[in-house]
């Protein structure tokens, strides 16, 4: 693996000057009492009437244009100005920011900071072996980027190509996305969890001719062998005429004609890469998200609009200022991990933590051992970690001074109370303020959070609560109607555009319009229901699709039914979430068999973990398998997924009326064998 030219060399006396200035101005913030406009948000001296963060909002909202503008102009370079702040048509479709405008935005996130701090710390790679991380300086990672941009150049990657990224949460995998970014590539970025074939759908989809990946990946004690899935994949992707493959461990692997090792072809390459410059709209990345229908949709975010929506967001949801260290503890391969690891620390000048580990590896303290050793100071993971680490106690986190932490985020899925207070209590000794923060891969960046918020202003356990700067929500009832009063809940839409918002899903401009506009016409669909309190707090209440969330991973149960029915012993399947004390949902198949089928039903539940592992990923096996003789029906043929729900989740009281199925009595016999399961 690439490292800086002194190794691992730990910056301790550079490190200890960071932590005491640090020290000093989280002091100095806290013994601010009055709420400066101006101080807090430079660009707000410019807005008339703006005297509070109330007020600012309302500004951002009533005065779109003139806001982002404003916020744009202030804190992007720009190799050419923009002419139009917005073009957008949500009836359409159509979204479309600072046209007109050039930039680069591997310059925002490098060079811009290389001129004024090139010795700052960008990247902590925190690699799975505790204690042993490694520094990255933003002229390090520069460099690492540039010398990345020319061999990609060199090898005929051109402007608008799309390069897959199948790796860990590691440097490289930055300077890959920053390269790709340099000289006008896509990027899209896989997940190293997922299986061969779900790898290779995604590099179709892309049209890659290049994928860049590692030997091994090492998480949590344990290998995976990423380039021997790679090797499967690219099998039925004959687009891909190269892999650069980095070395993360020492151990040689199989290569072929196609196959370069990436660290001996960066050291063949000069340390400075002209930047492209690019168009406002022009590509930035793809990244693949689960839907309703059994294939992920691609979605598209672009240069200029999603840059400055994460850079805006990681700032002022977390109160990120100079000289802070931020933890997000997520992968690379999910959006967190692209707009709040990358690409939002990077282009404020911030230093990043890349965690490659688990939270209990090797032990339960592993995520505060980490947060004193490298003084984290805002600190951003999953409910579903959360309330792992309950199970063991408080002594693992108490073990470790924490001291140096100020916020504490919560991302991927809505937190419940329980996890919250203790996260609020145990974690951040009731002094840090817990974000609970709701948005989207299609959102590119945080819409709602209790934070940026008044000085002193309440923060209500297990809420997203109020909508970020430029963000309108609305709810819609069945009709389609907007719910005007609080102390409601309906369908969460967004009401008017923002620049972090995706664009379109890649070679799928309709399906993007039929999933999130049509739903509701002029507005934003969500795709999640929230609840609106009496004071115009927003909670969010879950998904209203066929989509389920597993430990913060969305999958679509549609793609998991299409693996179950390829087994050759199903006649059909049905797939539901279900709530789960530790992942937030659980994943739970109905199965009908073909008739006939002469084999044990462990050994078909065993067979379906593997073909679901094997063909999307492990997260997505289910943890329960019912096997029915038929599933409830419509008339029409339609599976009554709602009542299948009502039965898993013991709330027979509100099965509702069942007059409309084809067979009512196939309720009952759901009802039996989910007891019958449930008492093995």
């Amino acid at each position: 693996m690439w490292l800086p030219c002194r190794c691992a060399a730990k910056y301790v006396a550079a490190s200890f000057s960071r932590g005491v200035s640090a020290s000093f101005l989280h002091a100095l913030r806290r013994k601010r009492s009055s709420w400066n406009a101006a101080a807090f948000m430079p660009e707000s001296s410019g807005f008339e009437g703006v005297s509070g963060r109330d007020a600012l909002h309302d500004y951002s909202v009533s005065h779109s244009e003139s806001f982002w503008a404003a916020v744009a102009r202030q804190r992007l370079s720009w190799i050419r100005p923009f002419d139009v702040v917005q073009d957008c048509d949500l009836s359409q479709g159509r979204i479309s920011w600072f046209e007109g405008g050039k930039l680069n935005v591997s310059v925002n996130c490098l060079d811009r900071h290389v001129h004024t701090c090139p010795e700052r710390v960008a990247l902590i790679w925190e690699r799975d072996e505790q204690g042993s991380e490694v520094r990255y300086t933003y002229k390090e990672l520069l460099e690492m980027t540039c010398r990345l941009g020319n061999l990609l150049r060199r090898q005929g990657v051109k402007k608008g190509d799309c390069v897959t990224i199948y790796m860990p949460t590691c440097p490289l995998a930055v300077a890959s996305m920053l390269a790709c970014a340099r000289i006008g590539a896509a990027h899209n970025v896989v997940f190293a969890g997922f299986s061969a074939e779900a790898l290779a759908e995604r590099i179709r989809d892309a049209q890659s001719s290049t994928v860049i990946t590692v030997n091994q990946g090492v998480r949590g004690g344990k290998i995976t062998e990423l380039k021997r899935t790679v090797d499967a994949a690219v099998r039925s992707c004959p687009s891909v005429q190269q892999v650069f493959v980095a070395m993360r461990t020492e151990k040689q692997v199989e290569m072929t004609d196609r196959d370069f090792v990436l660290e001996e072809e960066m050291l063949k390459e000069d340390v400075v890469c002209e930047p492209a410059p690019m168009d406002s709209e022009d590509v930035l990345f793809l990244l693949y998200t689960s839907g309703s229908t059994g294939k992920p949709k691609g979605l598209v975010h672009t240069q200029a609009g999603y840059l400055l929506y994460a850079a805006f967001t990681h700032r002022y949801v977390f109160g990120y200022h100079d000289g802070d260290v931020f933890g997000c503890v997520a992968d690379i391969g999910w959006i967190t991990g692209h707009s709040y690891t990358v690409y939002g620390p990077l282009a404020n000048g911030g230093t990043t933590v890349l965690f490659e580990s688990t939270p209990v590896y090797p032990d339960p303290g592993r995520y505060w051992e980490m947060v004193e050793r490298l003084r984290i100071n805002q600190f951003y993971g999953a409910p579903t970690a959360i309330r792992l680490l309950i199970k063991y106690g408080d002594q693992w986190v108490k073990k470790y001074d924490r001291s140096s932490l100020t916020t504490l985020g919560s991302v991927g899925e809505p937190i419940n109370t329980e996890a919250w207070e203790w996260y609020n209590r145990v974690v951040g000794e009731g002094r840090c303020p817990v974000v609970d923060t709701w948005w989207q891969t299609e959102t590119g960046g945080i819409c709602i959070a209790p934070k940026p918020s008044e000085p002193d202003a309440e923060i209500v356990p297990g809420m997203a609560m109020r909508p970020f700067f430029g963000i309108k929500p609305v709810l819609m009832d069945t009709e389609g109607k907007v719910l005007t009063s609080n102390n409601t809940s309906g369908a969460l839409c967004m009401a008017q555009p923002w620049p972090g918002m995706a664009r379109t899903i890649h070679n799928n401009h309709q399906r993007f319009i039929e999933t999130y506009f049509q739903p509701y016409p002029g507005y934003f669909f969500t795709g999640d229901g929230a609840y609106r309190s009496e004071k115009g707090y927003y909670q969010i209440t879950g998904r209203l699709d066929d989509v389920i969330n597993v430990s913060g991973h969305r999958i679509g149960t549609a793609e998991i039914e299409d693996v179950v029915n390829q087994c050759p012993a199903v006649a059909e399947s049905a797939v539901i979430g279900y709530s789960h004390s530790i992942k937030g949902q659980g994943v739970y198949a109905f199965v009908v068999l073909k008739k006939g089928v002469d084999i044990q039903e462990a050994d078909i539940s065993k067979q379906l973990n593997n073909m679901v592992s094997e063909k999307i990923a492990k997260y997505a096996c289910p943890e329960f398998v019912q096997f029915a003789k038929r599933l409830p029906k419509t008339r029409s043929g339609k599976i009554m997924r709602r009542v299948l729900r009502k039965v898993v989740e013991c709330d027979l009281d509100s099965l509702g009326d069942l007059s409309t199925l084809d067979d009512p009595a196939a309720v009952q016999e759901i009802i039996k064998g989910h007891e019958k399961l449930l008492s093995k």
